[in-house]
């Protein structure tokens, strides 16, 4: 037997709530949701448990220190997990983590909110489907991709800043969306990545040509969104009127 077929526990998400809220914020509030079960620390009349960044990445290996942060942030920042610091020691600055049950009810339409067992159309006009408690990879998928990444509004965004005529169907283009959105990255992320590259290349005839999405939305996105713009829209140059990235790239291949 293959040693990835579930010999060891799985996690086992709805599809519904990776529809409504992110694939990445769907499994980390869904093992939220399965230790604030067995919690006994009761604060504030709500029920909490405590780890660090290091010790839940360890609960999800597949993913860097960096990804659990941002997608615990996320969630933190929508409002659909609550922290708090009931240490006993000041210094110790370990989070608390519980899940805002309010705000996540309030966030599912009635089509989510009745009984999910098979059914007929609805007068109310909710499709109702059976629905098991397996996760279908296939389907999260189609479902990621239709509802909740906004590919048109990220490539229309290039467009309107580049000046250029990139097409959301693209599904190139699309793939690499997908995969810095499963890293946790959002929409503000790929706007200031955006911004900050049309600022440096846009008025430099040679690196303007690389305002496209298989340069910006590449594995160098992380550093891209974390760097400062230059003053002015303008990169400096030297008195040969090179700029440090051509000049960088002159360097690598010998170029005078």
């Amino acid at each position: 037997m293959s040693r990835y077929l579930l010999d060891e526990s799985p996690l086992v998400i709805q599809p519904s709530l990776a529809q409504l809220i992110g694939l990445n914020e769907a499994i980390i509030v869904q093992q939220l949701h399965y230790w604030l079960l067995k919690s006994e620390n009761v604060r504030d009349g709500r029920k909490w448990v405590y780890n660090t960044y290091k010790e839940w990445q360890e609960q999800f290996p597949f993913w860097s220190e960096i990804t659990v942060r941002r997608t615990l942030t996320n969630l933190e920042k929508a409002g659909i997990i609550i922290t708090g610091n009931y240490n006993e020691m000041r210094a110790d600055k370990t989070k608390w983590y519980t899940i805002n049950y309010e705000k996540l009810e309030g966030m599912i339409s009635p089509c989510d909110q009745n009984d999910q067992s098979m059914r007929s159309k609805r007068s109310d006009g909710c499709d109702q489907n059976d629905q098991s408690n397996t996760i279908y990879y296939t389907d999260i998928t189609t479902d990621i991709e239709i509802y909740n990444i906004p590919f048109d509004h990220i490539i229309d965004y290039l467009n309107e800043k580049a000046g250029t005529k990139y097409r959301a169907s693209s599904r190139k283009t699309k793939d690499l969306i997908k995969a810095r959105w499963n890293e946790g990255f959002r929409i503000d992320d790929f706007k200031r990545v955006i911004d900050n590259k049309v600022s440096d290349w846009g008025n430099d005839p040679y690196w303007s040509k690389f305002l496209r999405p298989e340069t910006l939305f590449s594995n160098k996105f992380e550093g891209y969104l974390n760097q400062k713009p230059m003053r002015g829209g303008k990169q400096h140059v030297d008195q040969r009127g090179i700029s440090p990235d051509r000049e960088e790239l002159y360097r690598r291949f010998g170029i005078e």
